[in-house]
């Protein structure tokens, strides 16, 4: 297990490893005989490990709290025994926060207390003593439980032995192992993280775990169950806020399993299905258990394999993806052994009588007590058959087409489409008609852009901006990989159940009571039926909130309208409401529209933290979305659907003035809502998730310049660094744009504008690179002209002070008395040497100036990157004149274009690009008609043929693989160095931290704005920070 886990610049200091165990009630009973105490039966008691401060002062409260709770619970804490472990071992990290371990026999006071719920008070106990202990009381149950015993910590797997003592007794006997070792990438390791928990051990991760935490404390407020009653409040909130997504998961998995709502892989199948949407061969009985359960939570989605046990059951999941590895052999003396690769356990072939890999959505599971294997589809169809799940759908669950919604679109004016003044208050542009609205709907999927990102940041820009453009999005490196929206497609989904949801901690039909729509996008005609729906269906009421103010209450109406909402929102779900609609369509020359996401986020946050959002649907009606991002960013952030009503009017306008052509309106609208849900399943895929079920509410982004305040209110949990636009901001941008629209009522309306966001316009945003930069700088290089080279620097000088972050810091040069004598300073031909171009491959740009490029570096000493196209081998040779274009840094993006032994052999160093920061989480598109004989030649493909590539390294499915990698890279060039290229986003530095310890030489961190390749343009605006 030992390579997979991870240790820190002290080998002796691991990133965390464990063991669960059934309790050695013969080890046990010797252990607690030396403290004075005779043990009950087997499971008549229960032992945990606790981890407590060393200051016996701190130790004391917390043991105190513990004897306490138990005794109002009635149970009783019979004996404390002190852990014996070996401190010698650790290095300086673990020794640094090192715990007293303490073991506590819980006994009943009571003679016929059943095992069900002795475990519930066990879990009561744990829950309330978690919650009630102090942050610096260094306080922690690893387990505490009637069957299992959970030792871990800080450490090592060859460690786990060696500091815990009684790990190695003779009479420490179990019928069950389950041991993990933990790779630390996405948290720093801790005592307390290491795995396993209470009940499961995972390796993997789960993407959509902000969205998962949210949405359950939001059901905390309709959560029931007979066999706590009133109790269940103490145990609230039943997620740790501060734990792991593996901690996460397994406090939601235990309440499932010990309030008897489930058995424990009732519990997994719900909470990881596999991929049944588009699975037309899976059993129909299967296919209603698994909609039954899409109905009552979200998936928990990431690559993950879950191993679990309650000391019956022991078993192993995977995700609907398959992708983490899992490998079993069963013996033919009764063991099976599973783990995350072969060769974990040294096995005897001959006593091999099955063996196999865990398939994808599969589970392996051995029944303990019967001494069986339990066949997956067995298993999954005697849970599926025990309720009439098929029959409660069919009956109760409502499908949007059985509203029966009219296609007719909402009556348009006679304004030609340049001139709506509608549209330039919601901020449009002609350039988004042009370049991302009318591609979308001729082309049904979102148009490309290329060459990086160089536009002004939202939040420098002094142009009025919508807040969807202060976000980016999140993407998978290295702790997991992004899936391929085009080859994966089968197990992705954008289906969703919206509406009041059903008491979790039980089976019934109420549970299916829900609307059912197969995309987030919706028409008019669709949006009209839901709102009318209560005539069909009674107590299906919608209640619409309009999210405008007047004109006349200033900026200060802005902030008083979400107060407005928020609390509207609360009234009509307490006045029975089943859907709330916030609607901008009031919006007018004396009414100005809240941005819809503020307004969504704002009204989504304030009802989880009432516990009332999961007892509504919330549907934006909003004139504001248009593009993909803005989709993605409401979804994100809580909205069930949005009818983005001002597109269609526009479409219906462009189709009237002979603009878009080939098709009718309700074509076109298709068509863009085709491309939509297209665009929203590329983004979705850059984190690895797939099912919008679960990207819904899950924040997958990070504000870049938004104030706190404003996060605090509208975007709680998401990370927010650079402070930036406040509530007043954004109220000034809102006012701005409406008086753009309708400040002069009587005069012709302007027309919309050619902002220049994506193709620099004179007069409009402004961009890093400009015309005047290029011809300078052109000029200064081909005359050797000083003043051009002057002009060049300063007007660039300029571009990036006004565009960008790192523009903004400025260096103190009046500060003279550091300043280093001339001849300490080494002379340019040495610093040169340290200079690298970026990756660019042969492809994205023309031979001649990717063999420029490398020409160049090799003169001064420097390096050129081949970027991840390939390179031809003729280029290595040196020419007569010394000259040679061989790129000294080769790239890889998995095993594609151009990576041959011959290519490895032949760099100086190697790049593993885990992401590209133009397009991060994707891969590129090169247009068929770029793939010339020779860009196809060096890429190994085919000329004229259109490539378009999977997620860099999407085959890199855990850091241990990318580890794998390194190894192999090293195998295969000996004296190169490799180099791991990230790309900037929130906890890129832990990430970058864990792929030092995967043994690589050099770390490369990219800003958003680079790159050359294509993508889509969603990409490009809005991956990656700078």
């Amino acid at each position: 297990m030992t390579h997979r886990g991870a240790t820190g610049a002290d080998e002796r200091d691991g990133d965390g490893a464990g063991v669960m165990a059934a309790i050695p009630h013969k080890f046990m009973t010797k252990a607690f005989k030396e403290v004075g105490c005779t043990l009950p039966p087997a499971g008549r008691y229960a032992v945990g490990n606790l981890f407590l401060h060393p200051d016996e002062k701190v130790r004391q409260v917390s043991i105190a709290a513990v004897e306490r709770i138990a005794q109002s619970l009635g149970l009783r804490v019979a004996a404390w025994r002190v852990v014996p472990t070996n401190s010698e071992i650790l290095g300086p990290n673990g020794r640094s926060r090192e715990p007293i371990v303490m073991q506590p026999l819980v006994i009943t006071q009571e003679d016929q207390l059943a095992e069900q719920e002795f475990q519930r008070r066990l879990f009561m106990l744990r829950k309330r003593a978690m919650h009630q202990s102090a942050p610096d009381s260094w306080f922690y149950v690893c387990s505490l439980a009637a069957r299992n015993i959970v030792y871990k910590g800080l450490l090592t797997p060859a460690q786990v032995p060696e500091y815990y003592t009684d790990l190695r007794d003779s009479t420490f006997e179990t019928h069950f192992a389950l041991v993990h070792s933990r790779f630390s990438t996405n948290t720093f390791p801790s005592w307390e993280r290491a795995q396993p928990f209470n009940w499961c051990a995972h390796n993997g991760e789960i993407n959509t775990l902000r969205g998962n935490k949210n949405w359950m404390r939001a059901r905390e407020g309709l959560l029931q169950s007979a066999a706590f009653g009133s109790q269940l409040q103490s145990a609230f909130p039943i997620i740790d806020e501060h734990s792991s997504d593996s901690g996460a998961f397994d406090n939601v998995l235990e309440l499932l399993v010990v309030s008897g709502a489930m058995t424990m892989p009732e519990a997994v199948m719900v909470m990881v299905p596999e991929a049944w949407q588009n699975d037309t061969l899976m059993p129909a009985e299967k296919r209603a258990f698994y909609e039954w359960a899409s109905c009552v939570m979200e998936p928990w989605d990431g690559p993950a394999l879950f191993t679990f046990s309650d000391g019956r059951y022991c078993g192993a999941s995977l995700d609907r993806n398959g992708l983490r590895p899992c490998r079993y052999y069963v013996t033919d003396d009764d063991r099976m052994i599973c783990a995350s690769e072969v060769g974990t356990v040294k096995v005897d072939p001959k006593s091999v009588l099955q063996k196999g890999r865990l398939m994808p959505g599969r589970m392996l599971l051995v029944d303990t007590l019967a001494g069986t294997i339990v066949d997956d589809e067995e298993l999954k169809l005697q849970y599926a058959r025990q309720h009439p799940f098929q029959q409660w759908i069919e009956e109760h669950q409502i499908r949007l087409e059985q509203l029966k919604p009219s296609n007719k679109l909402a009556d348009i004016d006679d304004m030609p489409v340049s001139r709506d003044k509608r549209l330039r208050a919601f901020g449009y542009s002609a350039e988004q008609l042009n370049l991302i609205i009318g591609p979308m709907v001729l082309g049904g999927k979102e148009p490309l852009g290329s060459m990086g990102n160089d536009a002004v940041l939202a939040c420098l820009d002094p142009a009025p901006r919508l807040p969807y453009e202060y976000f980016r999005e999140l993407f998978a490196q290295v702790t997991n990989p992004p899936i391929d929206p085009i080859r994966e497609k089968i197990v992705m989904s954008l289906a969703c159940h919206v509406g009041p949801e059903g008491n979790l901690l039980e089976v019934s039909e109420r549970q299916v009571q829900r609307l059912s729509l197969e995309s987030p996008i919706l028409t008019d005609g669709e949006l009209a039926a839901i709102c009318g729906m209560a005539d069909k269906y009674p107590g299906w009421v919608a209640h619409t909130i309009d999210i405008t103010f007047e004109l006349s209450e200033g900026a200060g109406g802005f902030a008083q309208a979400l107060d407005r909402v928020c609390s509207e929102a609360e009234q009509a779900i307490g006045n029975g409401a089943r859907v709330l609609v916030l609607s901008d369509r009031a919006a007018g020359p004396q009414r100005v529209a809240v941005s819809a996401l503020l307004a969504a986020g704002a009204t989504h946050h304030h009802l989880v933290a009432a516990k009332l959002r999961a007892r509504v649907a919330l549907i934006a009606d909003t004139g504001e979305a248009r593009e993909t991002h803005h989709f993605c960013a409401l979804v994100g952030y809580g909205v069930d659907a949005v009818c983005p009503y001002m597109v269609y009017k526009a479409l219906a306008k462009l189709h009237r003035e002979n603009v878009l052509v080939g098709f009718t309106v309700p074509e076109l609208v298709a068509r863009f809502r085709l491309a939509v849900d297209d665009g929203i399943r590329k983004v979705m895929s850059k984190m690895g998730i797939s099912t919008l079920q679960s990207y819904k509410g899950a924040q997958i982004f990070e504000a870049l310049g938004i104030a706190n305040e404003v996060v605090e209110r509208c975007f709680v949990g998401t990370a927010s660094r650079v402070g930036g636009t406040t509530l007043a901001g954004f109220a000034a941008d809102a006012l701005a744009m409406h008086s753009a629209a309708y400040s002069n009522s009587n005069a012709v309306p302007a027309s919309l504008g050619d902002e220049g966001e994506y193709n620099w316009r004179r007069g409009g945003a402004r961009h890093v690179n400009t015309p005047a930069t290029v011809s300078n700088m052109q000029d200064a290089v081909r005359r050797e002209n000083k003043a051009a080279w002057a002009a060049y620097t300063a007007e660039a000088e300029s571009s990036v002070r006004d565009c960008t972050l790192r523009g903004l810091l400025e260096l103190d040069d009046d500060d003279t008395t550091h300043a280093i004598p001339i001849d300490k300073v080494e002379p340019w031909t040495s610093i040169v040497k340290r200079f690298c171009t970026g990756a660019m491959s042969y492809g994205s740009i023309s031979k001649e100036a990717h063999t420029a490029l490398a020409v160049a570096m090799n003169a001064i000493g420097g390096k050129s990157n081949s970027g991840e196209g390939g390179e031809d081998a003729e280029r290595s040779v040196v020419h007569a004149d010394g000259s040679c274009a061989r790129s000294a840094i080769k790239q890889v993006a998995s095993g594609r274009f151009g990576v041959t032994s011959n290519y490895l052999a032949d760099a100086d160093e190697l790049q593993i690009k885990m992401a590209q920061g133009a397009k991060a989480g994707e891969g590129g598109e090169l247009l068929g008609t770029k793939v010339s004989h020779d860009i196809a030649r060096t890429r190994h493909t085919t000329p004229g043929v259109t490539l378009v590539s999977p997620p860099p390294h999407h085959d890199i499915y855990s850091i241990e693989d990318l580890k794998q990698l390194i190894y192999d890279l090293k195998s295969a060039n000996e004296g190169a160095r490799v180099s791991v290229k990230l790309v900037s986003e929130v906890g890129v530095g832990v990430v970058a931290a864990g792929v030092v310890k995967a043994l690589a030489d050099h770390i490369l961190v990219a800003g958003h704005d680079g790159g050359t390749g294509a993508a889509r343009w969603t990409g490009i605006k809005y991956a990656g920070l700078p």
